[in-house]
């Protein structure tokens, strides 16, 4: 288990992506959930646009609530708006409280930073809940990091969430101010996309992994790398993809996910190489 930042949450390096259970059956959930808890997984994330997903993952984790970190996210950026959002999801999750509460997918300093901050947005209700216990911690997912330094310049949040993808990282450096800045100010850092490989051409079917709207690494060999490399640029945590199958992956080694070799970094870079970043 790692420390998530400043927080007292201990959570596992792998995390549970709530689009796993998007369109399952109750029993499939259930299943993947039981499992997933089993081997050591105990961080969940979910929100509100990941379709049916709250509503599906709520009776899933309803036996082990006390045991896992669960977090929610809302893309709404008004006060009254953000309550009710906040409140559907406390119903369908099955819980009185969250972990952490993050605001969702911050990509434009106006449109989303400073409208989340105004005297009628988002971050009243947030910081409303934390004071009645509702929310324990607050933090952000971004994908860009002028919205990302913004953030962190309106409010001493508790955590960032943002891509730590090795192609990202090497091919337009999003992660890197990002990361660098949440270390500075003692931040947990929930990597997005560690097992994402490149942008799917506008024509490129889905095939297998219709959850994933880019193609996503399926070589455990590969994959086991990519998340090492993840893992190793200070991330408490990686998400899952969306897939149940590349969770299951995943599940497999990440236990055993490591700081990597010279051999496993060009390995790694050799089979990334003519990858087009997915951000």
């Amino acid at each position: 288990m790692n420390k998530l930042g400043k927080t007292d949450l201990l959570v596992s390096p792998l995390g549970f992506g709530g689009i796993v259970v998007m369109n399952a059956q109750p029993q499939q959930a259930s299943n993947v959930v039981r499992d997933a808890v089993e081997a050591g997984v105990n961080y969940f994330d979910v929100a509100p646009s990941y379709g049916n997903a709250q509503e599906i993952l709520g009776g899933a984790i309803e036996p082990f609530r006390k045991e896992i970190v669960l977090s929610c996210k809302t893309l709404v950026r008004d006060a009254s708006g953000a309550k009710e959002e906040l409140n559907r999801s406390l119903k369908e999750l099955k819980t009185d409280y969250f972990d952490l509460y993050q605001l969702h997918g911050l990509i434009e300093v106006e449109k989303d930073v400073k409208a989340a901050f105004s005297k009628s947005g988002v971050m009243k209700t947030v910081l409303e809940a934390k004071r009645a216990g509702v929310i324990r911690y607050i933090g952000f997912s971004a994908h860009s990091s002028e919205a990302a330094l913004a953030a962190m310049n309106e409010y001493d949040f508790d955590t960032v969430m943002c891509p730590v993808n090795y192609t990202v990282h090497h091919k337009t450096g999003l992660d890197i101010e990002i990361l660098r800045e949440a270390k500075k100010r003692g931040m947990g850092i929930i990597a997005l996309k560690a097992l994402a490989r490149r942008r799917r051409g506008p024509e490129e079917s889905r095939g297998d992994y219709q959850k994933c709207w880019y193609e996503p690494l399926d070589n455990p060999e590969i994959a086991k790398l990519a998340l090492s490399w993840t893992l190793s640029q200070g991330a408490d945590v990686a998400v899952s993809p969306g897939e149940e199958s590349l969770f299951r992956m995943a599940l497999k080694f990440y236990k055993d996910c490591g700081n990597l070799s010279d051999q496993e970094l060009d390995k790694l870079k050799t089979y990334l190489a003519n990858d087009e970043p997915i951000f």
